[in-house]
């Protein structure tokens, strides 16, 4: 029988386009976004669990949602 792998989904952001308003750091059940010296959103891959709300209050629509292999 295949083993069925279960894909994990992360958020990522568009650090060119990133505003740092902070909204996304507010939102995170997990805190898992920092702003990164007063410049761009940064995401602790290790503590994410790809839950979508920092994506949904994102202003600059910057982050996405992607699923990522084990």
């Amino acid at each position: 029988m295949e083993e069925k792998k279960k894909k994990r989904r992360k958020a990522f952001v568009d650090t060119n386009d990133c505003v740092a308003c902070g909204c996304c750091v507010k939102v995170c059940p997990r805190n898992a976004i920092e702003i990164w010296n007063g410049i761009m959103a940064k995401i602790k891959m290790e503590s994410c669990v790809g839950c979508g709300k920092c994506a949904k209050e994102c202003p600059a629509s910057v982050i996405t949602i992607q699923e990522v292999t084990p």
